[in-house]
């Protein structure tokens, strides 16, 4: 199906929009602070709202109605532990950050640890956000291509030069507010399609709640004790925590965020505030991905897909009435340009502050800090085009974003937690506990052990050899 033209005036006003707020905001970035953190002077409420766009992203709009389409709503356990996680990160984490005027997390590791262990965790950080956003960003190209017949490579290049553009001009406050704006687009895209699927079906709402009640598809808690189970309460308790903690404490993606706000108690707020959004969310479009499953059941027909995340983008482009389609699709770019906005300027921000300006040092100041923060973005975005056009391969985008996630978190919130707990450990003991973590994290992989508790693992890994190595003379 193709765009009509309201679909298409729908979706270019949104564009525009887009632009002018960039336009906008271009004219208060004159220092790298103003380009990386807004002045600090980004509200709370704004911050909350830009934190969820940021976290949840496209992997929400079209990879959770996947997994409820062919599963249940088990998935929501993990809402629980991220909440908890952003309680911990707000009481623990924060006020180390704002009381030392970071900007970002691993300068609290250079001063407290040293340098060594600063550029390891930061390049952890790059390397995680490069590979799991760039997951993220193929996932935008799969319901652009389904209804403007754009190959996965163009639909890819599309979104990223547009969402370049007003990270350039507008810096983190162009970033923050439209993120702001496009969870609302992206929300209320979820909300009218529920309204939509419950007019489209003969017995509505409640034939709905029947299908997903009779299925099993309402299902969500599972108290299995099994590793290999991905969904239970206790990985989404247990892991989500650490997940969190990885993602809300150690990541500048959302880092970034917080500090941007103009003290610590609007951080905080900020931070506990998005926990309940989340569940929120994630409760929505688990559900739609139920009512996808009673209109397919009843029209199976239509279904023609040839991979599960195609699902939603699928009844978005075909039964979707004029105009509300561009809507919808502009929803899709929404959740997608708010992540890869942030990314682009997390990714910037560590960079240039973690290893451009401690390596230049005096030189820092001599050059165009401006212009180079602006370069460094755009490097940035070409690597992620790359990852994107080879994520294709990936069976569930969302879990595939998470899990890659979740991979290498382990090791830097088991530094993080070193510190807090130990309060001392060497600058070589923290290396090599850091990379033994991520080496012992490649082999659980192999062992088939669900995504959810990968941070947890590595964390506790990470932890016992530091913990063991900062006793050795040689590594003090």
């Amino acid at each position: 199906m193709q765009f009509s033209t309201p679909d298409f005036i729908v979706f270019g006003l949104y564009l525009l929009l887009i632009a002018g707020v960039g336009i906008y905001f271009s004219k208060s970035q004159n220092s790298v602070k103003d380009y990386f953190l807004g002045g600090r002077t980004i509200p709370w409420f704004t911050a909350c709202m830009s934190i969820v766009a940021t976290e949840t992203s496209t992997l929400t709009f079209i990879g959770i109605p996947a997994i409820s389409f062919g599963g249940n709503m088990t998935f929501i356990q993990l809402a629980f532990g991220y909440f908890c996680a952003r309680v911990i990160v707000s009481f623990v984490f924060l006020p180390t950050y704002f009381n030392n005027d970071f900007y970002t997390p691993y300068s609290l590791l250079n001063r407290e640890i040293g340098t060594h262990t600063r550029r390891l965790s930061s390049a952890v950080f790059m390397v995680t956000r490069l590979l799991a956003d760039g997951v993220r960003l193929f996932a935008t190209a799969i319901p652009l291509s389904l209804v403007s017949g754009l190959s996965y490579t163009e639909s890819i290049a599309i979104v990223t030069v547009v969402t370049l553009l007003y990270t350039l001009l507008g810096g983190l406050k162009a970033v923050v507010w439209l993120d702001a704006l496009q969870l609302v687009v992206y929300i209320f895209g979820g909300l009218l399609t529920v309204y939509l699927i419950s007019n489209h079906l003969p017995d509505g709402f409640a034939g709905i709640v029947q299908t997903g009640a009779s299925s099993g598809k309402l299902t969500w808690l599972n108290f299995d004790l099994n590793l290999k189970t991905t969904y239970t309460i206790f990985s989404g308790l247990i892991g989500g925590i650490f997940l969190g903690i990885g993602s809300h404490g150690t990541d500048q993606l959302i880092v970034q965020r917080l500090l941007a706000c103009k003290d610590l108690r609007a951080g905080q707020k900020a931070l506990i505030a998005s926990g309940f959004i989340i569940i929120f969310q994630f409760a929505l479009f688990l559900f739609i991905g139920i009512m996808l499953f009673a209109f397919y059941q009843h029209y199976p027909e239509k279904l023609n897909i040839s991979r599960p995340d195609e699902i939603f983008p699928l009844y978005i482009a075909r039964e979707m009435p004029a105009g509300v389609t561009g809507l919808l699709v502009a929803g899709i770019f929404a959740a997608a340009m708010s992540t890869l906005s942030s990314t682009l300027n997390s990714l910037s921000s560590t960079t240039v502050l973690d290893w451009l300006k401690p390596i230049l040092k005096d030189k820092w100041q001599e050059i165009n800090q401006m212009a180079t923060a602006r370069i460094v973005t755009i490097l940035w975005g070409i690597l992620l085009v790359g990852v994107a056009t080879f994520a294709n391969h990936s069976t569930n985008v969302l879990e595939t974003g998470l899990s890659i996630a979740s991979f290498t978190y382990g090791s830097l919130v088991g530094i993080f937690l070193l510190l807090f707990i130990m309060k001392t450990i060497s600058d070589k003991a923290s290396v090599l506990s850091m990379s033994l973590g991520i080496i012992a994290m490649i082999f659980i992989g192999s062992l088939g052990v669900a995504w959810p508790w990968f941070v947890f693992i590595g964390s506790t890994i990470t932890f016992a050899i530091g913990y063991i190595l900062r006793s050795i003379p040689s590594l003090k």
